[in-house]
Order: C-alpha cells, then sequence, then structure tokens
C-alpha cells in the first residue's frame, strides 16, 4: 500500500511517537537530505544527492531511511509567496506521489517558503564563498525545512500537553 501523502500535522498523527524523520530540499539538480534525532529535537544534515533517475534517487533515499531507521519522511513544499503552488511545488508533489509507491511510511509536505533564500543569507553571514555556498546550500536548506518542522511538532505537542 503507498504512503500517505499529507500536510506535516496530519502525517506526524501516522508516525509513532518516536523515531528519526528525513527531511528533502527537492531541487532540479540535487536533493539536500536531513535526518532528525530519534527524539525529534534536532535535525542533521546528512548528504546532497545530485540527481540522476528517479529511481536511482529514490533507492539512495530509501538506503538512507533504511540505514537510520527512520519512521517517515518531510518533504519540503516551494509555495509561493502569495500561497499559491507553481511548477516546482506540482514537481515536488510529483515526486512525493511516485516516491509514496515505494515506501509505506508517511511524507509530510511543510511550507518551505524562503528555506533557500535563510539559508543563503546565513551562509553568506559566514563569509562562505559562492562555490563552497553551491555546494551545501541543499544539504542545509533540508537542515532548515526539517528543523523547522520539528519545532512546530514541539510546539503542537506542548500546547496538546503530550510533552
Amino acid at each position: 500500500m503507498p504512503a500517505s501523502i499529507l500536510p506535516l500535522i496530519e502525517a506526524a498523527a501516522l508516525w509513532p511517537a518516536r523515531g528519526a524523520l528525513i527531511g528533502l530540499d527537492l531541487g532540479t539538480k540535487t536533493i539536500g537530505v536531513a535526518v532528525s534525532d530519534p527524539d525529534r529535537k534536532l535535525a542533521t544534515g546528512i548528504e546532497t544527492i545530485q540527481r540522476k533517475a528517479f529511481t536511482a534517487d529514490a533507492a539512495r533515499l530509501l538506503a538512507l531511511a533504511g540505514e537510520r531507521q527512520v519512521v517517515g519522511f518531510i518533504l519540503g513544499l516551494p509555495i509561493n509567496m502569495d500561497a499559491s503552488e507553481g511548477p516546482r511545488a506540482q514537481s515536488t508533489r510529483a515526486f512525493a506521489r511516485n516516491f509514496s509507491k515505494l515506501t509505506e511510511l508517511a511524507i509530510g509536505l511543510w511550507d518551505e517558503r524562503l528555506s533557500t533564500v535563510a539559508v543563503e543569507r546565513e551562509l553568506i553571514g559566514m563569509d562562505m564563498s559562492r562555490a563552497k555556498r553551491a555546494k551545501v546550500i541543499d544539504e542545509h536548506a533540508a537542515i532548515f525545512i526539517l528543523q523547522g518542522a520539528l519545532d512546530r511538532l514541539a510546539t503542537l505537542r506542548k500546547a496538546t500537553g503530550e510533552d
């Protein structure tokens, strides 16, 4: 049975209370990958996948998920500033639909507006060269996306008294 693809909060209801999550920043040429700790407090970058074919990209993501015993995926959904969805968001949804056929782990979609911009500013603030930024930007964007989602989930747990 294919995995569910839902907004973050709805997907979180399908994940066990503990277990690592993988966060993805889907670019046209690369996929930034981050993982959380099992308690979902901290996101850490693990790699940037150079995109080849969907099958190879998905196989690598599933291998990482297996190695790290993750219980779900979070995909950054690049929504436009006016809350509409353009070609990049449609591409992300298509990737999620195809990927969901290969896993039973629920996929949460998280609004990633401005994540790459925020990461770029942070890296520039660290005086990182353009060449070095290009190598790490997608992985750092994945960290930013995953950490934002983890923080949102933690806020919800506190509000409902689960924490």
